[in-house]
Formats: structure tokens, sequence, C-alpha cells
């Protein structure tokens, strides 16, 4: 088995610019292309983050995938497929695309009907975890006939990657059920204590929940990091979990739950973005709601 030597990497957003930065300081060269970079506002700034991570950026994706042995897609859940696509008409012979986008089985499955149309070979990729504290190490299941070539390139490397399948779909699968669950809590986290602060309540929720679930944080800095989340990334979280939506519905499960959070993870970003409001740290969740909601708090009269 070669070893990895050169990675394009798709997209250069969070998720890309950690890989791409901590590959290159092994020695991997590193291509990248993110379409920001044909967005004049937004090109000296993305330059600047190449020039800082190291990598060689190009102005197209078929520019970046040029010569490269394993082709990263790291972009938003909306763009994933066309994305492979895309990429699809430049893969040569041999080349490794892998998808870590977060999106439905049957998004990844004509995601690889695309790249496998050619002489490339297409690998689901399912990250399972935040990617900014573990970086590497964040957990990341793989499928496909290749996945097994994939993990033996990028475990030398220090990535956690598991293979779970040689079909198309599993990883993925796994992931979208997942996220009902985790960008649930989230959104339910959102509504419920929004409102709780409304009525002067929230500390008494807050302590409710810590007493019925004491390892979660409920008294500390869960509430503050969970509404964080919402309010950082509420937009592409909701594409995500409209991708969610689609696996349930495509076995025939009605995804009630899904399309409620997909209205309250970009709800709050649209309300935000509707009086000025901009994600900033230190997140204090309190200040946000006390923000968006001003004078409408309950005087318990």
């Amino acid at each position: 088995m070669s070893v990895l030597q050169t990675v394009a990497l798709i997209g250069f957003g969070e998720a890309g610019g950690i890989l791409g930065q901590d590959l290159a300081a092994q020695g991997v060269q590193v291509r990248i292309h993110d379409r920001l970079l044909n967005d004049p506002a937004q090109r000296d700034a993305m330059l600047a983050k190449a020039r800082k991570a190291d990598v060689q950026p190009f102005d197209s994706a078929e520019l970046a995938i040029q010569g490269a042995q394993l082709v990263i897609s790291a972009v938003t859940a909306g763009s994933a497929l066309a994305v492979a696509q895309q990429a699809a008409a430049h893969l040569q012979a041999g080349q490794v695309f892998m998808d870590i986008n977060s999106v439905a089985p049957t998004t990844k499955q004509a995601a690889s009907a695309a790249v496998g149309a050619g002489a490339a070979h297409y690998v689901d990729a399912a990250v399972m975890a935040p990617v900014p504290p573990q970086r590497l190490q964040t957990p990341i299941l793989l499928g496909g006939g290749r996945a097994q070539q994939a993990a033996q390139w990028l475990l030398p490397l220090g990535f956690n990657v598991r293979v779970v399948a040689e079909q198309v779909g599993v990883a993925s699968a796994i992931k979208m059920c997942r996220s009902v669950m985790i960008k649930g809590l989230e959104a339910l986290t959102t509504e419920s204590l929004a409102t709780a602060r409304q009525y002067g309540a929230e500390e008494l929720v807050l302590a409710s929940l810590h007493k019925s679930f004491p390892s979660m944080g409920w008294d500390a800095r869960q509430p503050h990091y969970l509404i964080s989340r919402v309010a950082e990334h509420g937009r592409r979280r909701a594409e995500e979990m409209e991708e969610v939506a689609r696996t349930a519905a495509d076995v025939g499960i009605e995804p009630h739950m899904s399309r409620a959070i997909v209205a309250t993870q970009r709800g709050l970003v649209d309300a935000m973005a509707a009086q000025g409001i901009a994600y900033a740290e230190p997140f204090d969740w309190m200040a946000l709601v006390d923000q968006l909601y001003p004078g409408r708090r309950q005087s318990g009269d």
C-alpha cells in the first residue's frame, strides 16, 4: 500500500481548514479549493488562511484535484452531491474521493454512482463529532469498497478512522440517526430555555434538568454550549437535518422531529440575522435571548 503524499480538499471551512493544516504539518502536499476564493470580498481572507495552513490554493476544484491520491469533500450538505458530480468529470483512474459531508445515505449513493461512473473510487465518511476539539482524532466512520484503502492511508497520519461497511450509505446512516438526537437536543435546549427565560424560570428549569441528568452539566456550561452550536452553525446544521429527514423518509418513517429541528436551528440564526446580531465568543445564551426578545419577560405580577 502506497503512502499518502497528496491530498486535495474541496471546501476549506472549519473542518477542511483543520484537516488541511494538520495534514500539511506532517509533510503531506495539500491542494485546496473553496468557493470563497471566487468571491472578491472573501478571497484575500481565504488566501491568508491557506498561507497560514501551508496549503496550496486553486481557483477551481478541477485544478485542485489534479494528481491528488485522495480527494476530500468538506462542503455544506446542500452542496455535497453537486460537488461530487462536478468532481467526477475530472477524477482520474485510481483516485479516491472521500465524502465527509453530513448527508443522507441516498445522497451518498448518488454521489458514489457519479464518481464510480469513471475510474475513480468513492468512500463514504461520517464525521461523528465536532472537528475543532479533537482535530485529526475526531472519530470518522468509513464505508465503501475502498474504505480500507483510505483507512490504511489515514491511520498512520493520526486519523481516528474505522471501517464499518463495504456498502456506501451505512456510515452515513449512523451519522444521520445520531444527528436526530444530537441536533435535536440543541434545538430542544434552545426552545426550552428561551421560553423559560421569558418567565424568569430558567434557574429552576436548569436545576430540575441537573437533578434528572446530573452528569450532563446542566448546572455549568452545557446550556451555553448547546445553544452556541445553533447560534454559530444553525444554517449549516439545518441543511444537515434536511438530509436527516430525507434519511427517515427514504425508508418510510415520517420525520416529524427532524423537520421541527430544521425549523428551530434555522429559526434562531434567521432571528439573529434579522436583528443584526452576530455570533460572538464568549457566548452566553441568556444574553442572546435577551437581545432577541427584549421587553418580553413576564413580570410575575
